[in-house]
């Protein structure tokens, strides 16, 4: 996928765990796992918000856009 999700990296940089940020935010563990494993489909922007709120950040500091490289057989 070419949209890299970066919870992980700015839950370390803010010192605080999955569990806070559950609290804080009001979603499940279970759909802070899709996320921080690239599995999620879609992100609603009043999550979107609460997570950035949350982690003191910029939508950019979560979410990473890369190209993906087209390998020839």
């Amino acid at each position: 996928m070419a949209i890299i999700v970066n919870v992980d990296v700015m839950l370390a940089k803010r010192k605080m765990s999955v569990t806070e940020l559950t609290e804080k935010v009001g979603i499940t563990m279970a759909n802070i796992s899709i996320l921080k494993n690239g599995k999620a489909k879609a992100i609603r922007f009043s999550t979107l918000e609460a997570i950035c709120e949350a982690l003191d950040c910029q939508p950019g500091d979560i979410l990473e856009y890369r190209k993906e490289e087209v390998t020839q057989d």
